[in-house]
């Protein structure tokens, strides 16, 4: 048995200072996941270039995309940890949340107009007060869904008053443009494939009712890679400033990416605002104002607080410290 000396005491003490530091800096995760959704082209223009590969190979770090076909699908995805990040519309992070799901909004790639109430080009409904009793698709724990039950309460429906089918945006549209439905809460850029292709009409649009397009994260990633999470909204600001300096590259890009036509992708992209990426008090503000739905449709447990779910959601702090 070696003696102990105060130079070997101060050596071991000096390694075990050291090995937590020399463990936290090599703790970047193997993979990051990003999702990717025809209703967000940032996330569309990211993927095309690689601009996520190349920032991370520098760490080994591989990258690996995930199509999302709807916030539901997102939300399910990152709840589930089949993705780090889930691109979706901010009430449907909201409802997330308030059921469970412990997401964080970090950043904002779009402020878009992405829904409407669609009917077929010959239908006989042109108000909402119309629809009271029909065949209405929906995709639950979307945007859209959540913009239709909004748009009920406008003329004091409710979902009971409606027969609601619930449907993916895809067959929705598919189900509207065959009359299996009479109307559709669509989604871009599917609804604006409908309006150009099929001559579906909108009868009703609000674009305050279209909540804010929310990049996320998981609560336990934020905390345990906060370096990945700035890194991807670095990323996702560099997308954004190339889609707003290269508008006809990126519905190009839209076009191929969502095997839409040019005219559609056009027309998609006219309906997104790019311009405010910070997350912080507007969009808490707008979810605020827009919560109490999922109270009065009994989309969330009850006594559940709105405002508490929608602060403990948005965190600005990784968007501060990057976007400029």
């Amino acid at each position: 048995m070696f003696p102990l000396t105060r130079r070997s005491l101060l050596v071991a003490a000096a390694g075990l200072l050291a090995a937590p530091a020399l463990a936290i800096a090599a703790e970047h995760p193997k993979e990051v996941r990003l999702d990717y959704a025809y209703y967000s082209p940032t996330s569309l223009v990211l993927k095309h270039f690689g601009w996520a590969e190349q920032a991370f190979r520098a760490q080994g770090t591989e990258v690996r995309w995930v199509l999302s076909t709807g916030s539901n699908r997102a939300l399910e995805y990152l709840n589930s940890g089949s993705i780090d990040f889930a691109s979706t519309a901010g009430l449907a992070a909201v409802l997330s949340r308030a059921n469970g799901n412990p997401v964080k909004a970090v950043y904002v790639y779009s402020r878009p107009e992405w829904t409407a109430l669609v009917t077929p080009k010959d239908s006989p409904i042109h108000t909402i007060k119309d629809l009271k009793g029909k065949k209405v698709a929906a995709a639950p724990g979307t945007d859209p869904y959540l913009f239709l039950l909004r748009t009920l309460h406008t003329q004091g429906l409710r979902k009971a008053d409606i027969q609601l089918v619930s449907l993916q945006h895809a067959d929705g549209r598919a189900a509207l443009e065959q009359h299996r439905v009479d109307a559709w809460a669509g989604l871009d850029p599917l609804m604006a494939s409908s309006q150009l292709e099929a001559g579906s009409k909108i009868i009703y649009r609000n674009v305050g009712f279209n909540t804010y397009g929310f990049l996320n994260t998981s609560e336990a990633f934020a905390r345990e890679h906060p370096d990945e999470v700035k890194t991807v909204i670095g990323l996702y600001e560099r997308a954004r400033k190339w889609l707003l300096a290269n508008p006809d590259q990126a519905a190009q890009i839209l076009s191929e990416e969502a095997k839409v036509s040019l005219p559609v992708a056009k027309l998609q992209l006219q309906r997104n605002d790019f311009s405010h990426p910070q997350i912080g008090p507007d969009q808490a503000k707008a979810l605020k104002a827009a919560a109490p739905i999922l109270i009065e449709e009994n989309l969330v447990r009850p006594g559940t607080s709105p405002d508490a779910v929608v602060d403990a959601l948005i965190d600005p702090a990784f968007g501060r410290a990057v976007i400029r």
